[in-house]
C-alpha cells in the first residue's frame, strides 16, 4: 500500500514520496508534507527556472538559489516564474 502525505500544495490527501528528494531538514520536510503529484509540479518548475536563468546546477549558487525557490514553492509564497518567460505553446 502506498504512503499518504496530507499535501502541502493540492490541500488534500495524496501518494507520498518514496524517500526524501533532498538531503537535510528541507528534504524531510518535503518527504512529510509533499506529494509525488506536487514534486513532479516543483521537477518541471525547477527545469524552467534552470532553463531560463541558465544555471549550472553544480555550482554553489545556483543550488542555493534553487533550493530557496523550492522552498518557497511549497512552504512560502511560491516561486514565480521569470518576467520573461514565455510558456510553450501547444
Amino acid at each position: 500500500m502506498a504512503r499518504t502525505v496530507n499535501c502541502v500544495m493540492l490541500g488534500e490527501e495524496a501518494e507520498g514520496l518514496d524517500f526524501a528528494p533532498y538531503p537535510g531538514e528541507l528534504g524531510q520536510r518535503i518527504y512529510a508534507n509533499v506529494s509525488k503529484a506536487a514534486w513532479q509540479r516543483w521537477l518541471e518548475h525547477q527545469t524552467m527556472l534552470i532553463n531560463e536563468y541558465r544555471l549550472t546546477p553544480i555550482e554553489p549558487e545556483a543550488r542555493k538559489f534553487l533550493e530557496t525557490e523550492m522552498e518557497k514553492f511549497f512552504f512560502g509564497e511560491g516561486s514565480a516564474a521569470p518576467k520573461e518567460f514565455v510558456p510553450p505553446s501547444e
